[in-house]
């Protein structure tokens, strides 16, 4: 039973092309969930604290549609490879650079914006 579970495995794992484009494209989607949550959490919290004050909600408005772009560009550059270039391992490299720089992007930025927010509300 155990060998026939292995050679199912097996054969998914070889119906399992590798494909850069498809990988870059489900991390900008979840990337782009992950930072739009966590811009609306953290921005929520800040606006708790502001006094009428109308521009967490433009900023949040804003800074959703602003990486929409960004993450878009940086599918581009993926979704353009050839069949070839999209199974080729060589770009193994590039692709874990370009996923770190989303992923940190994703992560970092909202909290980052948010403590800049609140440092000029601060400085007011």
């Amino acid at each position: 039973m155990n060998e026939a579970l292995h050679d199912q495995t097996a054969t998914r794992r070889a119906d399992h092309k590798l494909d850069w484009r498809r990988r870059m494209s489900d991390n900008v989607a979840y990337a782009l969930l992950v930072y739009t949550g966590l811009q609306i959490f953290v921005t929520m919290q800040v606006l708790h604290g502001a006094q009428g004050s109308i521009m967490p909600y433009l900023a949040l408005v804003v800074l959703v549609a602003a990486i929409i772009p960004a993450c878009r560009l940086m599918e581009k550059r993926w979704e353009g490879l050839t069949d070839a270039q999209a199974a080729d391992r060589s770009l193994e490299r590039p692709f874990r650079r370009d996923r770190l720089v989303l992923w940190a992007c994703a992560i970092g930025l909202p909290f980052a914006l948010t403590g800049g927010f609140l440092a000029v509300r601060a400085l007011v």
